[in-house]
């Protein structure tokens, strides 16, 4: 029973040993020139769910005089790699690394860092020569004469294109309004200076030629409206007769109204108050006959521009144009130019 009990010891102490993490310390190389690097690489040897805290480092610390830090790298989380440099040739002890797992803490070996100075043969110093000035690239002119001409050509196309602007900005454009205006139809406008000389009382005056010269001229630019022939430009007899050719309705009342104004007018005939209401009334009937009411009551009118004005807008769109196009001319150019200096210095 004891010689089980002292092996299942002797497993446990085994297996705590095996399970203790480890921690370890490379430097590569050993041994550099001045100002040359090495890397001390600091691996950790854990368990799965073990927690490890590497010692903190910045960039430009010292590790030890002389020995400074450049650059600090955590490839995972059980390794990190240390960038070091040195400008003074010596052979430097570098102390062991503080390494946190699980809260406790493991060191590792100590490092050893050779640094070599370069030698020197101070027999021959007719050989050495102070420090040279700043040399300056060589300069040659078609490395850069086709940024420098291009530079050019951006610049007066800049200066164009703004001289195109004035040009547009002085050149104020034209606003045109599109109206839309209501209008009386041709059998509306007779019947309202029909109703102006019932209101004027034209009817029972004693001035008939006045009241049949109004009374006609009003049929006359009804008929002109409404059939499309110059009816104030004819006699009435002319009027009667185109009429003939274009409605078939009766035309007697009508014709009997030219004749009695016609008679009034150039035969100083006289007639009775009863008779300038009956022509009255078929002026009335004749309008109310041959109306058509199915017509458009609003007329767009579009204004209509001069030579002149027509010739600004065309210019100013001629300007418009030109503009944008050497707006992108010179985009594109000032892109190219940039890219040209830019290979050149880079």
């Amino acid at each position: 029973m004891k010689r089980v009990v002292t092996i299942i010891l002797l497993i446990s102490s085994a297996l705590s040993v095996f399970a203790q993490a480890t921690v370890e310390a490379k430097i590569n190389p050993i041994e550099m020139m001045i100002g040359e690097q090495a890397n001390v690489v600091l691996t950790v040897q854990k368990q799965d769910g073990d927690k490890v805290e590497f010692p903190s480092f910045k960039p430009r610390q010292e590790l030890v005089p002389g020995v400074e830090v450049l650059a600090i790298e955590r490839p995972d989380d059980h390794t990190m790699v240390l960038t070091l440099t040195s400008f003074d040739g010596n052979l430097y002890h570098l102390p062991p690394f503080n390494i946190k797992v699980n809260g406790k803490e493991l060191k590792t070996a100590d490092l050893a860092l050779k640094v070599v100075e370069v030698e020197v043969d101070t027999t021959k110093l007719d050989q050495f020569f102070g420090p040279k000035g700043v040399q300056g690239v060589p300069f040659q002119w078609s490395d850069v004469s086709l940024s420098f001409w291009l530079s050019i050509l951006l610049l007066l196309l800049i200066a164009l294109n703004y001289y195109l602007y004035l040009r547009l900005r002085d050149n104020k454009p034209i606003i045109t309004h599109i109206k839309i205006v209501k209008r009386l139809l041709p059998h509306q406008k007779a019947m309202k200076e029909i109703e102006q000389i019932k209101a004027d009382k034209m009817v029972s005056s004693e001035n008939q030629k006045e009241y049949y010269t109004k009374l006609t001229d009003t049929l006359r630019r009804y008929i002109e409206e409404r059939y499309g022939f110059s009816a104030m430009e004819m006699t009435s007899a002319e009027i009667i007769e185109r009429l003939m050719q274009t409605d078939q309705q009766s035309l007697e009342e009508l014709r009997q109204l030219f004749q009695t104004a016609d008679l009034v007018k150039f035969a100083k005939y006289s007639t009775m108050i009863n008779e300038n209401d009956a022509n009255l009334v078929s002026a009335i009937d004749f309008i109310n006959q041959t109306k058509l009411e199915n017509q458009p009551t609003e007329v767009v009118e579009k204004p209509q521009l001069s030579e002149e004005d027509q010739r600004s807008q065309k210019e100013r769109r001629v300007l418009k144009t030109f503009i944008w196009a050497l707006a992108v001319a010179a985009v594109a150019l000032f892109g190219y130019v940039v890219y040209n200096v830019y290979q050149l210095l880079y």
